[in-house]
């Protein structure tokens, strides 16, 4: 009589059973409280035991894969930590407990990752969150948090999310990217660094403007590293994410309300109280409301070298945004009065650029210039010239000055910073 053939249960299905045995067995305030290492023996020999009373052929590769999966339940984020420790990735977008994309190289993929269900990943949003002493549930189902190695986090769950709960992580590594790397990516050339540099050595405010994963918390955390150690820094932001390099900063963050609605802290009242803490520089992560108007009256009463974000798809809609969220104050300032700050306040708008390719650039470095009646003059000193797609959709064009030599160049002289004129000049036509 020919003998059956061994059918091998699903992994998932086998994982989950002894998964569930497992956590009734282990002692989880003791195993967080041992070392890693100490914690994994413990774990590979209880699996060990339940996988042969669970009487299921599996390899030493298998059982150790599923001891690997219930410590990253204990002690991380669950199947997102393969993820996680994937340098390469940039994004990890969780559009419900089956749907989980990444984005490596500026491009979106799917992964088979799964979670089991919709409890399963709630469990890991509400450890994110609660690590962070915020909270998320049916009267909170938005928030903003962080990792521990500064990835940003957002989260949204039902009735708000209608497929389930959704968790968007934004990953920034463990070391920041450098400017190095930037003029390798062929992100900026050496004169439009050199430029830049000049730019947050000479103190003057500058304006990261971009689209949504543009690149512009890297870029001022890369144009931040220029800053003089000797300055006092203080940084406002909504989720802790900007990794300064110097060593005497002062990070600032918002809070949101708590069970009852009360105790918020805002942007905009970390902005005035950092005011008072004798700051050289302040630094906000992003702008996006009443704040602005405070950003704009420090910039204007002596912080130079001021820097912040906002998300806008040109240089002139950076500045049309901010004249909104000036106004978003309800001071009842005139247009004319508002822009008129503007153009006091900001010295030069960097915008930033996510190519359909997945690579970023910074497409213009513009100088504002003042104002002719009620307009805000602004002129371009770099941009970036787009002619077209290459092989594989590579995007083709280059980086030109535009022969404008900014008028800035005169203060960034008179603060120790010589500019050559070459820089300026148009590329000689073949």
């Amino acid at each position: 009589m020919a003998t059956m053939p061994v059918v091998r249960p699903d992994f998932g299905a086998v994982k989950a059973s002894i998964h569930r045995r497992l956590i009734q067995k282990l002692n989880l305030d003791r195993i967080t409280q041992l070392g890693r290492d100490a914690a994994r023996t413990e774990v590979a020999h209880i699996v060990e035991n339940l996988a042969a009373a669970e009487n299921t052929p599996m390899t030493l590769q298998e059982r150790e894969r599923l001891a690997q999966e219930v410590l990253d339940e204990v002690f991380g984020l669950g199947p997102l930590e393969p993820l996680l420790k994937d340098h390469s990735i940039t994004d990890i977008l969780v559009n419900s407990c089956r749907s989980i994309y990444i984005e490596r190289n500026g491009l979106l993929e799917k992964t088979q990752v799964q979670f089991r269900d919709d409890a399963h990943l709630m469990s890991i949003i509400d450890r994110i969150v609660s690590a962070v002493g915020r909270r998320i549930d049916e009267s909170s189902p938005m928030v903003d948090a962080r990792l521990a190695d500064g990835s940003r986090v957002n989260a949204i769950i039902p009735p708000l999310a209608i497929d389930g709960p959704c968790l968007s992580i934004r990953r920034f590594g463990r070391d920041p990217l450098t400017t190095d790397e930037l003029l390798r990516n062929k992100s900026i050339t050496p004169a439009m660094l050199e430029l830049l540099r000049g730019c947050v050595y000479g103190r003057l405010n500058v304006l990261i403007s971009g689209g949504t994963g543009a690149g512009k918390t890297t870029l001022l955390n890369c144009l931040s590293s220029f800053i003089n150690n000797r300055e006092r820094i203080v940084t406002v932001e909504d989720a802790a994410e900007l990794q300064m390099h110097q060593d005497h900063v002062v990070r600032l963050e918002t809070r949101p309300p708590n069970v009852e609605g009360k105790g918020a802290v805002r942007q905009r009242q970390l902005v005035i109280n950092c005011l008072r803490m004798r700051p050289d520089r302040i630094i906000v992560g992003e702008v996006r409301g009443e704040e602005a108007l405070d950003m704009l009256q420090a910039m204007n009463t002596g912080h130079d070298g001021s820097m912040t974000t906002i998300h806008a798809n040109t240089p002139r809609d950076a500045l049309s945004r901010l004249e909104t969220m000036v106004a978003m104050a309800n001071l009842n300032l005139p247009e004319s009065g508002i822009r008129r700050q503007i153009a006091s306040a900001i010295d030069v708008v960097v915008q930033l650029s996510h190519m359909s390719d997945g690579t970023r650039k910074i497409t213009h470095i513009a100088e504002i210039t003042g104002m002719e009646g009620d307009v805000v003059t602004m002129q371009d000193i770099f941009v970036f010239n787009k002619r077209g797609l290459g092989e594989n959709g590579a995007v083709l064009g280059e980086f030109v000055p535009t022969g404008i030599r900014p008028k800035f160049a005169e203060r960034l002289a008179a603060a120790g910073v010589k500019l050559p004129m070459s820089m300026f000049q148009l590329p000689a036509k073949h």
